[in-house]
């Protein structure tokens, strides 16, 4: 083992450094600029925008640094694009709507920062103390984010709710990671896979670290049934951190399932599948027919969020076969891109409409949109449209290759679970159609350039991708390729 760092270490991290020092040195810009509210954000998204250059740059390489503890490739490099949008994203969000909220703060682009690095970790991490290091970085700055809104008492009862859940789910992955290196004596992934080849694993409590890591994991993703936190925590923070946690969370867990079970874990597929089966199709269910009942949209999204988590976990119950394997977690990436264009675009529009004190968040706010805002209804259409899995839309290009995947893999019932859900879900996204097209309201909107062309753009994005789907399915597919 090296004791030096040597320049293809360095280069296997060059985007979250980068992020990390950016951060770091907007500290102190920050603590020395009272006047100019501007330019931290400005700076952050700067910040961004090199992060994702150097993240597409990284695209076609493929090597590990620091003893195997990290990997580039083309898996680490697709999602680390999808991080460093939702950073850019989160700050088109947040930059008018905290000024409106009285949230405008420095720090709050900062946390941003500190939260993407530690989502590009996860992507990159192939041992699990740099995944469990990964999730403390991402999710700590996050636990902050969701109470930016003290001293009101729902953003504090969310910041105080995810911090605990998180700390449970954090014990639970440090408990799997304790139990993995038990069973294997290593806790990098290589050295797993090369102990279960060699038949000196102890593949008993491999397999209990391994539930336990799924469990720590699933809270993380909102999966039933670790999902409790995530109604509440989405209602009472700040919209736009909703919208980015949404998001970042969210795929930063998806790839840390999706690198340790598919890349070192097949063998334990016989007994995991269906415990994923299980948790795949209940989590579905439930959060689509929670969602129903929801008149909050803040919280009918974040049942809509734990539903989704249900779809792509469909791309894990194939873990273990090699030959389909590929394909879904392709579908997976594929799936985590069109529900990051969506979300975002879906959340843009909420924050258009929400006002102080919690107003403007039911669905009945949102009566006469259709025809007082009708390019924003069109806006809203597409992204109701898209979450529910109808054509021309991302959603639909997405839900389309998750089921191919999962009915090639002999998962008949689970794929008919997930259509019978996508037409249950069609009653509460449409709902919101019906709302602000057959009702009358005088809604009042709160439109920025920056909002304005955030719903823009993620609303062309979402139909004009799904028609020329084609090559970023093929981009998908060739990052995964290099996972095997």
């Amino acid at each position: 083992m090296r004791d030096s760092m040597t320049s293809t270490d360095l280069l296997s991290i060059l985007p979250i450094i980068t992020l990390v020092a950016w951060a770091s040195i907007l500290l102190l810009v920050d603590a020395f600029n009272s006047k100019n509210k501007w330019l931290t954000p400005l700076l952050a998204a700067m910040g961004f925008a090199v992060a994702l250059g150097l993240s597409i740059n990284q695209t076609n390489n493929s090597y590990t640094g620091f003893n195997n503890m990290v990997a580039v490739d083309g898996f680490s490099a697709y999602l680390n694009v999808l991080f460093a949008f939702s950073g850019l994203a989160a700050i088109a969000l947040a930059y008018d709507y905290n000024k409106r909220m009285n949230l405008a703060r420095g720090e709050y682009y900062i946390l941003l920062m500190f939260s993407v690095s530690g989502m590009m970790l996860m992507a990159a991490a192939t041992d699990l103390i740099v995944v469990f290091l990964a999730l403390e970085l991402l999710s700590i700055p996050l636990y902050i984010l969701a109470g930016f809104a003290r001293p009101k008492l729902d953003s504090e009862e969310a910041a105080l709710k995810y911090f605990l859940l998180g700390a449970f789910a954090g014990g639970f992955v440090v408990y799997g990671v304790a139990l993995a290196f038990g069973a294997t004596g290593s806790t990098a992934l290589i050295d797993i896979v090369a102990a279960i080849n060699a038949g000196t694993a102890d593949m008993t409590l491999l397999l209990f670290g391994a539930a336990l890591i799924l469990v720590g994991f699933g809270f993380k993703v909102a999966a039933v049934p670790f999902q409790m936190w995530t109604p509440d925590v989405y209602q009472g923070s700040p919209t736009a951190v909703t919208a980015f946690m949404a998001v970042g969370a969210k795929a930063a867990g998806f790839a840390a399932l999706l690198r340790l079970f598919v890349a070192a874990l097949p063998t334990l597929y016989d007994d995991l599948f269906p415990i994923m089966w299980m948790l795949a199709a209940l989590t579905m269910i439930f959060g689509n027919l929670v969602a129903i009942s929801q008149s909050n949209i803040k919280r009918m999204l974040a049942y809509s969020s734990i539903a989704h988590a249900g779809y792509i976990f469909m791309a894990l119950v194939t873990f273990g076969q090699s030959a389909i394997a590929p394909d879904a977690v392709a579908a997976a990436l594929f799936y985590l891109v069109a529900y990051a264009i969506t979300n975002f675009g879906a959340w843009a529009i909420v924050i258009a409409l929400e006002k102080a004190e919690g107003k403007g968040l039911e669905l009945e706010d949102y009566a006469g949109l259709g025809s007082k805002y009708p390019a924003l209804a069109a806006a809203m259409l597409v992204f109701m449209l898209s979450f529910t899995g109808v054509p021309p839309t991302l959603g639909f290009m997405g839900k389309f290759y998750l089921f191919r995947a999962v009915i090639n893999g002999g998962f008949y019932w689970l794929a008919i679970i997930g259509v019978l859900t996508s037409l249950i879900s069609a009653y509460y996204y449409l709902r919101v159609l019906v709302i602000m097209y057959m009702r009358e309201g005088e809604p009042s909107v709160e439109s920025s350039n920056l909002l304005n062309l955030t719903t823009g753009l993620t609303a062309v994005a979402t139909v004009v991708l799904s028609i020329i789907s084609v090559p970023l399915f093929r981009w998908a597919s060739q990052a995964v390729l290099q996972l095997f």
